[in-house]
């Protein structure tokens, strides 16, 4: 899941639009998922209408299915997008488990998102990307917890509080040698 609905404030403009190295990062974020062998990828929206550039496959990556959901509540925070994420997700039963990204992460890549998966799928309730110790995103969820997730978030912090609040199902997943995190929020971020 791509988290891609707020109004980029601090940088002026929606951030799903940005574009990095002639790319938006709606289109790198959802390339990321991917190349991580993540299918279904649900593209939250609110600020901005925007629609992934179509994606193609290759003998290594199999092209996902593609799902756009808008956010109306979008001004409210990051909260709100990831309940209309996680209900958009949960309305099929064949998906068990969400690896939850962000827009303004381009740091962030496949492999990023396949460690955090792999904890998933190897028995985590709960895996967060770790950067020399601290825990950031990607960030994944078993479906038994996303009712109770999403019933605890609130404003612009996501899941940061439930996951602190459940230390004990939290499997921190190492990325620091994956580079350091990044993500953009003034437009000076955009040179770094």
């Amino acid at each position: 899941m791509v988290l891609a609905a707020g109004a980029g404030v601090r940088l002026g403009r929606p951030k799903a639009q940005v574009e990095l190295d002639g790319r938006r990062l709606v289109d790198l974020a959802v390339g990321a998922c991917a190349h991580a062998g993540l299918d279904p990828v649900v593209v939250v929206t609110g600020a901005a209408m925007v629609e992934p550039e179509p994606l193609a496959g290759t003998d290594q990556v199999q092209t996902p299915e593609v799902v756009v959901v808008h956010n109306p509540e979008w001004d409210s925070g990051q909260a709100s997008s990831l309940r209309a994420g996680l209900a958009a997700v949960g309305a099929g039963p064949e998906v068990d488990a969400v690896v939850v990204t962000l827009v303004d992460t381009p740091g962030v890549g496949a492999e990023h998102l396949r460690r955090v998966a792999a904890a998933l799928a190897d028995g985590a309730t709960a895996a967060v990307a770790a950067y020399r110790g601290q825990q950031r995103t990607p960030v994944g969820l078993v479906r038994e917890v996303w009712a109770e997730v999403a019933d605890a978030v609130h404003g612009d912090e996501g899941a940061r509080a439930w996951l602190r609040d459940h230390q004990g199902l939290v499997t921190p997943v190492e990325c620091g040698d994956l580079g350091p995190w990044r993500d953009i929020d003034t437009p000076a971020d955009l040179s770094g």
